[in-house]
C-alpha cells in the first residue's frame, strides 16, 4: 500500500458488522428510450410502450426516480451484499484467509494471491487488490480514506454484490470506492454494487461497470463529487443499467474526460443507465485537444429528482456529434419520455 493513502477508519459505519444486504434479481433486462431508431412509442396512462422494428412491445413507466427497481433499474433492494448473507468483521472475528490479510501497520485488508475468492467479510477499512484473477463478492466495506477497494495492477478483477461506502456523507466519506489507481488495470468488472458516501464512486477506464446502484454521495468542501469518473483513454468500457444519482451540484454522473490534453478519448459506451444530478449529468469527453470517437451514448433515462434539466445546466456536455462513430439516440426524460437531442 502507497504510504500516502488515510489510515484505516474505526469499525463505525453504516449498518451492523452482521450486515444482511439486499436481494439480488440477477441481470436486468435491457432498457429502451423514445427516441430508438426504427421504433414508435405512445405513451398511455403513464406507461410508455415502445415498439421495436421487430414488433415487440417494451413497456416502462414515467417518474421512476423514487423506485428505481419497479422501472426494472438498480436500487437498493437489487444490489449489495445478498439478502441473508453474514458477514464477519474483520480483524476482531477474522484477520486473514486464502490469499488475503488484514495488515495493521497500513491498516488495510491486502488481497496477494491471484485467484482469490474474498467474500462474506465486513471490512472497516481499506481493501487493496493486488493479484489478478480476483473475485470480490458479498463483502461490505467501510473506510473514511482514499479508497474504498483500490486496484494495484491488476487484470481480470469482478467486484459484485458488495457494499461500498465511506463512513458518513461529511468529513469521512471515502475519496474514491473503487479505484484503478494506476491506471493500468484490465478486465475490471464491477457489478451490481450498492456505492455511497464517496467523491468519486468508481475511477476505471476499461472493462465493464453494470447494474449497480451509486448515490447518495459525500461532501467536503471544494470536493468534484463524480458518480463515475474515466479519465479518458481508448481502451473499451462499457457502462450499463446502473443507477447514479449525484444530489451533488457538481459535478456528474459519468465524467469521460481525459485527465491531460492531447489525450483521445473513445469506444466508451454509456447505455441503458438511469442518471440525474450534477453540474451536467455526463461529460462526453471531447475538448479541442482531446478528440473522441465511438462514444456511444443510448437508451438512457435522465431523472429530474435534482433539477429540471436533469443537470443543474443541462444533461449532458462536452459531447461531439462529428466525432468518427460518435452516437446520440434513444436517451429520455424519466418524467415524460420525451427524447433528448444530442448537446
Amino acid at each position: 500500500m502507497t504510504t500516502e493513502r488515510n489510515a484505516a477508519v474505526s469499525s463505525a459505519g453504516p449498518g451492523s458488522p452482521e450486515f444482511s444486504g439486499r436481494g439480488f434479481t440477477g441481470r436486468r433486462r435491457r432498457m429502451y428510450g423514445a427516441a430508438v431508431v426504427g421504433a414508435a412509442a405512445i405513451a398511455v396512462v403513464g406507461v410508455l410502450v415502445w415498439v421495436g422494428a421487430r414488433g415487440q412491445a417494451h413497456a416502462e413507466g414515467l417518474n421512476c426516480a423514487a423506485t428505481p427497481h419497479q422501472c426494472s433499474y438498480a436500487d437498493t433492494t437489487n444490489t449489495g451484499v445478498t439478502s441473508g448473507t453474514t458477514l464477519a468483521t474483520v480483524p476482531t472475528k477474522v484477520s486473514s484467509g486464502p490469499g488475503w490479510k488484514y495488515v495493521a501497520a497500513d491498516g488495510e485488508v491486502l488481497v496477494s494471491t491471484n485467484g482469490t475468492v474474498l467474500s462474506g467479510l465486513y471490512i472497516p477499512c481499506e481493501l487493496v487488490v493486488d493479484a489478478s484473477n480476483v473475485t470480490v463478492k458479498n463483502v461490505q466495506v467501510v473506510s473514511g480514506g482514499s479508497f474504498g477497494v483500490a486496484l494495484e495492477n491488476t487484470a481480470n478483477v469482478t467486484i459484485e454484490n458488495s457494499t461500498i461506502s465511506g463512513v458518513n456523507a461529511t468529513a469521512l466519506r471515502v475519496g474514491s470506492a473503487i479505484d484503478d489507481v494506476y491506471g493500468n488495470s484490465t478486465g475490471t468488472v464491477v457489478k451490481d454494487d450498492n456505492i455511497s458516501f464517496f467523491k468519486t464512486g468508481i475511477q476505471i477506464s476499461t472493462g465493464l461497470i453494470e447494474g449497480n446502484y451509486i448515490h447518495a454521495p459525500g461532501y467536503i468542501a471544494g470536493d468534484h463529487t463524480n458518480g463515475i469518473y474515466v479519465n479518458g483513454g481508448t481502451a473499451p468500457l462499457t457502462i450499463e443499467n446502473n443507477t447514479i444519482f449525484n444530489s451533488a451540484s457538481e459535478t456528474d454522473a459519468i465524467n469521460l474526460d481525459a485527465g491531460s490534453a492531447g489525450s483521445a478519448v473513445a469506444n466508451k459506451t454509456i447505455e441503458n443507465n438511469f442518471l440525474a444530478g450534477g453540474t451536467y449529468t455526463i461529460y462526453g469527453g471531447d475538448g479541442p485537444n482531446n478528440p473522441t470517437s465511438n462514444i456511444v451514448i443510448e437508451n438512457n433515462r435522465f431523472g429530474q429528482l435534482y433539477y429540471s434539466t436533469s443537470g443543474q445546466f443541462g444533461p449532458a456536455a462536452y459531447y461531439s456529434t462529428t466525432g468518427t462513430g460518435n452516437v446520440w439516440s434513444g436517451n429520455f426524460w424519466d418524467t415524460t419520455g420525451q427524447a433528448i437531442v444530442a448537446p
